[in-house]
């Protein structure tokens, strides 16, 4: 049970008790600090506490904001103030440094918020915009403050942040203006995010049955399912916002199953298009490679320049014009074609006209976006003088997913000659070997080109990766494994190769994406162990080429499977462990907004 000590008798009239109780805390009071201080002593040391004028004047919700967030150790707005156990022993040293029996919240929150800082933790103190929250000096300005809340409709400001403040088009006016009445429908009934996530995920996987049918109903089915499971997508983080129900487990399964949802659907298209006798397993693989490829190319440029110092440039300066401006805002925000466009067009695409349509459409737009974007990120890179600090170096060496064998050669390559580009160069110059050898018949030239790989790959990765292009090396990695994989099991000769590539693509992309998830969440990469036991991606590029070169096609597919399986369970196990293991540690909340819906 939470716990809210007011600093003195409650104003008579005040509904402030109410309000704290409504919030979930259990009230006491303490006229002094010393009583202030023994309270704190008595409490649970896992409780949350909070510190409370009693005469504090404002909405409910700047309370709940300042009270409830769980994702900062330390909240608050003037006249209230509370903690989590992490910033426990901080109030309570701020309660004991008061002089005098009187205990002022604001002073004690700026007591706290002086060694937070020091501790490199925050304090918390929310926008509230049009919000009240004032501790009035007198009766005249207590009903001036009374006036101003009754003047807000704090419900109304709850809904509308509820929605994300930058969505793409199509969420921001067809998806959002109704969501966030669905999040507000659930908060009333004790339906938690978690819940929402789970509910959009099964509705995705019913919609690809329905178009695994391969029917025209089916197709119509899953194309309205899949806006459902939409709608869904949207209402749990509206509705993470709405009650302030962020956890590193519900962040974890929201941008965990936005993959899986929309890979799964295109495994569901071509299976209807196979029923149909079309076969489009490798538009589905190239599309699955496409897009995870371009969520690479943003993980990698935000984490190279999270916290890169001189991070300014002409191009960037023309970008901010741009957005300053809202036909062009809405414009650039459309043809990177976000998940709210892209799942649109999916669905509508799949209801109208058939899968290899769909996939033909999906590729082109994503192709485009995709040229757009890192063209754009690029030319910032190369005017931009920005400094790279060691944390985003190595971000970028854990998004690599080098392995054992990358490793080996990085060892012997500290005496190449450093350079600005070389790292992208050597990325690219391997991965264009491995693709292109893979095209050709001859096994010796498979072969040779995935040792090549290996060999330019860990002499990409030989010193600290801080360059002004270095973020492009994971793309590139990305791009060179996955497509390997897909010539390959295109070029097979046998039914269920490219199945097989697909599952196997889709374990490790898993993988990559939940890397991404650990690194933004704060917790680190995976463990090195888990990398070196599915091989890194130089390993298992040279792995699926040897058994191409010297496996019949149909042993090529069942290693293939194999691969698949063996990934999926290590990496899915080891990290449900994890995630599981951090919520149940009570791992600090967050809330990833992921890409612009």
């Amino acid at each position: 049970m939470s716990t809210a000590i007011l600093t003195g008798s409650p104003v008579p009239g005040s509904s402030l008790e109410g309000d704290l109780a409504d919030l979930g805390f259990e009230v006491r009071t303490a006229a002094t600090a010393a009583e202030a201080g023994e309270l704190l002593s008595a409490l649970p040391a896992g409780a949350r506490v909070a510190l409370v004028d009693p005469a504090f004047v404002g909405h409910v919700h700047a309370l709940r904001l300042a009270l409830t967030d769980p994702r900062f150790p330390a909240g608050a707005v003037p006249g209230a103030l509370c903690v989590l156990p992490a910033a426990r022993s901080a109030l309570l040293r701020a309660v004991r440094g008061t002089a005098g029996d009187a205990l002022a919240v604001d002073a004690v929150t700026d007591r706290i918020d002086v060694e937070l800082t020091a501790d490199g933790a925050q304090l918390h103190r929310p926008e509230l915009g049009s919000l009240v929250a004032t501790v009035p000096a007198g009766a005249e300005q207590r009903d001036e403050a009374a006036r101003a809340v009754a003047a807000v409709d704090d419900e109304a400001v709850r809904l509308r942040t509820a929605v994300k403040s930058r969505d793409g088009f199509f969420t921001t006016y067809c998806i959002s203006p109704y969501s966030r009445y669905i999040a507000r429908w659930c908060a009333r009934r004790g339906l938690t995010p978690n819940q929402v996530t789970t509910a959009s995920l099964i509705t995705a996987l019913i919609a690809a049955g329905c178009a695994a049918t391969g029917t025209r109903g089916g197709f119509v089915a899953a194309g309205v399912l899949l806006l459902l499971s939409f709608v869904l997508d949207c209402t749990d983080g509206q509705l993470a916002r709405y009650s302030l129900q962020y956890s590193t487990l519900g962040a974890w399964l929201d941008a965990t199953f936005d993959r899986a949802k929309e890979y799964a659907y295109y495994a569901g298209l071509a299976l209807g298009a196979a029923r149909g006798g079309d076969d489009v397993w490798v538009l589905a693989l190239g599309a699955m490679v496409l897009q995870t490829c371009r969520h690479v190319v943003d993980f990698s440029f935000n984490e190279a320049n999270h916290d890169a110092t001189a991070n300014t440039s002409p191009t960037a300066t023309l970008s901010g014009r741009l957005d300053s401006v809202a036909l062009t805002v809405w414009l650039r925000r459309m043809i990177v074609l976000p998940i709210g466009e892209r799942w649109a067009m999916i669905a509508v695409l799949t209801a109208l006209t058939t899968p290899r349509i769909t996939f033909y459409a999906l590729l082109i737009g994503c192709a485009f976006a995709a040229c757009y974007t890192t063209a754009g990120r690029v030319l910032r890179s190369l005017t931009r003088r920005a400094v790279r600090t060691d944390r985003a170096a190595r971000a970028l060496a854990d998004l690599a997913d080098s392995g054992p064998l990358a490793h080996l050669v990085a060892g012997f390559g500290r005496g190449i000659p450093a350079s600005r580009f070389l790292p992208p160069v050597l990325a690219l110059l391997g991965g264009a070997l491995v693709v292109g050898c893979a095209f050709t018949d001859d096994t010796l030239a498979v072969t040779v080109g995935a040792v090549l790989y290996v060999i330019l790959s860990g002499l990409a990765v030989t010193r600290p990766l801080k360059g002004p292009l270095d973020w492009l090396v994971p793309p590139f990695f990305r791009a060179a494994e996955y497509g390997t994989i897909l010539v390959l099991a295109a070029r097979a000769e046998v039914n269920g190769a490219l199945p097989a590539a697909f599952g196997l693509v889709a374990a490790v992309a898993y993988h990559h994406y939940d890397t991404v998830y650990r690194i933004r969440g704060g917790t680190g990469a995976p463990p090195h162990w888990l990398v070196r036991v599915i091989g890194g991606h130089e390993g298992r590029t040279l792995a699926v080429a040897v058994a191409a070169a010297f496996l019949s096609d149909r042993g090529f597919t069942v290693a293939l499977t194999a691969l698949a399986v063996a990934v999926a369970l290590v990496v899915l196990l080891e990290s449900i462990r994890f995630w599981v293991g951090a919520a149940e540690r009570g791992a600090p909340a967050v809330h990833d907004e992921g890409e612009p819906a």
